[in-house]
């Protein structure tokens, strides 16, 4: 039982075993590059012999980032940053984890001395990747009030409904943003504080640079249980407004040990570099509990925007063995790594690639593997899970499988009963929750327990997503549960006709939903951003040659009946294919 969770436990707890650090893991293997393992010998053993019971009091940054202090104190961990932060401008940030843990008792006295905040409070948290996003992080853990991160595509509108949804009553962001929060403050009854990250003062604000230069260190972490509320993520709206999903202390800061440990396989030596936005759970996975919790470096880069030579240079100048980030990126990568750029970038460092937030075409991951000699490791999650399923090093990689289930949850496919299907169907991605709630799931929805309880079927979490299992256990992904296309009879997931459309050198990006057609229901029908180069083709044999394209790629009753060329797509903040919206348009016109 983990019950204080001291140093000596955290060694001996199965979530935390194999911290040393390996010798050279590293193969070559015919034309690219097979990594070993590092805390586990297969896919069969890990799900074995993970077991972690949960204490009745847990709080991360006392019970494992306070535990890493004492070993870095100790000589017992390797002279590598808890913490790496560079810009575009030559600035560069690195603490240790006793570095961490002052400055975060410094701004967790200033949430309760200055602020006046209580355990409990909420605290919006609305920052881009700059040092003072991971102390309001721990901050708030020590502390004991609620984060709920926002991205920093926000929109004012955003931003009063998640200030009047959470009742917040402190709200963190810089310079740019400041503006928009005043703008909507009058109408959020329960704000009564907001701190500004600045160079500097704004009237009504908090300068948090200037309080930080005088605060205190000294400061008690609160002792929370385990199943307390610790923060509050909004979900990225694909499909309706944005929820409020509630993680508690242990949900993640216990839950994601599955993620850090098996599915980034990181142990204090490596230096994991997440692309993540900060306003999403992706970030809490990646680059806040999953690699402190074995003790590695999290590294940052701050860039105003998705630069993919930037950060291609990135993983060639600095020592990052891990790196993560969203299938677009991995897209957008691909295409600048020319022959040029192959002979100027060299990964020496990497040895293991993951990506999750939307499926991965299986061309991407391909002209990875051609270009860098290193796999894909495709993840399947939620904002209301840890790790649902994945491709774990060891695994035979199958292009297009989200992989199989992570040691935390039992997966099933299911019917509209709560029933599990054989290899081979399709049916609903559930996860079970009876008898007993594995502990990497969400508490509930804030303020929605109509919602939540939709989620329930039988004995099952119901995803909301559409799957299959093959004979080998591997789970494939069909699409959203109201992304499905039924045209003459047949079921089609728009994800495997955009996977085929994306292998075409016209299409850049590629969304495809159900279109009214009087004879058959419904068709495919392809919204397509085409690159520069083929604008000024010929589009209607453009659009010939791309439907012939899906037919040889997929079986042919999939192709798009129906194409349209346009300059964009709708997408949430986060970046995902609003696909209801171009559906609804669709159906509006019959």
């Amino acid at each position: 039982m983990l019950a204080l969770f001291t140093m000596e436990t955290l060694l001996r707890a199965k979530c935390f075993q194999h911290l040393a650090i390996p010798g050279s893991v590293r193969v070559l293997y015919k034309d690219y590059r097979t990594v070993l393992p590092q805390n586990f010998s297969n896919y069969e053993s890990m799900k074995q012999e993970f077991k972690l019971e949960i204490p009745e009091y847990f709080n991360f940054a006392k019970d494992v980032l306070d535990q890493w202090t004492n070993m870095e104190k100790a000589g017992k961990r390797p002279s590598n940053p808890a913490f790496w932060w560079i810009n575009g401008n030559g600035e560069e940030v690195r603490w240790s984890f006793e570095e961490l843990g002052s400055l975060s008792r410094k701004f967790a006295n200033i949430l309760t001395e200055a602020c006046f905040l209580q355990r409990g409070d909420r605290v919006i948290v609305i920052l881009p990747k700059i040092p003072e996003w991971w102390l309001a992080n721990v901050a708030c853990l020590r502390t004991g009030t609620v984060l709920i991160p926002g991205t920093t595509q926000l929109t004012q509108k955003d931003i009063l409904y998640r200030l009047q949804s959470s009742k917040a009553k402190c709200i963190i962001t810089n310079e740019v943003l400041a503006p928009a929060v005043d703008a909507v403050a009058s109408k959020c009854e329960n704000l009564h504080s907001k701190l500004i990250v600045s160079q500097k003062p704004k009237d009504g604000w908090g300068n948090l640079k200037e309080m930080m230069k005088h605060a205190s260190d000294n400061h008690t972490c609160v002792k929370t249980k385990h199943d307390e509320m610790m923060a509050i993520y909004f979900t990225s709206g694909t499909s309706g407004s944005p929820k409020m999903t509630g993680h508690t202390h242990s949900s993640f800061g216990l839950g994601l040990s599955v993620n850090g440990r098996f599915w980034l396989d990181l142990t204090p030596s490596d230096v994991m570099w997440n692309t993540s936005d900060t306003g999403w759970a992706k970030s809490a996975w990646s680059s806040v509990f999953s690699p402190w919790i074995q003790g590695a470096c999290v590294f940052a880069h701050y860039l105003p925007r998705f630069e993919p030579t930037s950060i291609l240079q990135t993983l060639s100048k600095f020592p990052i063995t891990v790196f993560c980030s969203a299938p677009t990126a991995y897209r957008m990568l691909v295409r600048n790594m020319t022959s040029c750029f192959l002979r100027s970038y060299k990964f020496k460092s990497l040895k293991h690639c993951v990506s999750a937030g939307e499926p991965i075409n299986p061309e991407v991951t391909e002209q990875w593997r051609k270009r860098t000699g290193l796999d894909i490791y495709e993840g399947y999650g939620q904002t209301e899970t840890v790790l649902i399923c994945g491709n774990f090093k060891g695994m035979k990689i199958k292009p297009g499988s989200m992989g199989k289930p992570s040691p935390a949850f039992d997966v099933k496919i299911l019917d509209v009963n709560g029933n599990v299907l054989p290899p081979g169907q399709e049916g609903d991605i559930g996860i079970q929750v009876l008898p007993k709630r594995p502990f990497g799931l969400f508490a509930h929805y804030i303020d929605n327990p109509t919602k939540t309880a939709s989620t329930l079927r039988g004995n099952f979490y119901i995803t909301g997503d559409r799957g299959y299992m093959d004979e080998d256990g591997y789970f494939w992904f069909v699409a959203r549960s109201d992304d499905i296309i039924l045209s003459s009879g047949y079921r089609i997931g728009p994800f495997e006709v955009e996977s085929a459309l994306i292998e075409h050198p016209a299409v850049v990006e590629a969304a495809v939903v159900s279109s009214p057609d009087p004879i058959r229901g419904e068709v495919v029908k392809a919204f397509i951003v085409l690159t520069p180069e083929y604008k000024s083709h010929d589009q209607e044999q453009l659009k010939k040659e791309i439907q012939e394209h899906v037919k040889k790629t997929t079986a042919p009753y999939k192709y798009p009946r129906k194409v349209e060329f346009v300059q964009e797509l709708p997408k949430t903040i986060s970046g995902k294919i609003k696909r209801n919206e171009l559906r609804k348009k669709e159906w509006e016109t019959i």
